[in-house]
């Protein structure tokens, strides 16, 4: 089994910054490709950011440039750094994860509980 949590979320006004992290645990052989996507209320979840295992990137345009999203492979962590924060930011960030675990070659999505951001004065 593997589980994904993520922790970081909060309040913060406009224009500051919050960190989110994912740890991984359980039977984890390699963990692929990772994400962040986020769901306001009423909307879809949509992907925010997104990283391959050796490092590549790719966001979403409405974040391009003021968030960053990195690994850490040897602690199973996924970051998302998020800057210059607009209350359209607002919604639940859920870390998303491409593993296989010890006990199959199969690769499987995980998923985490979810972080609340709200960005407001």
């Amino acid at each position: 089994q593997v589980q994904l949590v993520e922790s970081g979320g909060g309040l913060v006004q406009p224009g500051g910054s919050l960190r989110l992290s994912c740890v991984a645990s359980g039977s984890i052989f390699s963990i692929y490709a990772a994400g962040w996507y986020r769901q306001a209320p009423g909307k879809q979840r949509e992907l925010v950011a997104g990283i391959t295992r050796g490092g590549s990137t790719n966001y979403a345009d409405s974040v391009q440039g003021r968030f960053t999203i990195s690994r850490d492979n040897a602690k199973n962590t996924v970051y998302l750094q998020m800057n210059s924060l607009k209350p359209e930011d607002t919604a639940v960030y859920y870390c998303n994860a491409e593993v296989r675990t010890t006990a199959t070659i199969k690769r499987s999505d995980y998923w985490g509980q979810g972080a609340q951001v709200t960005v407001s004065s």
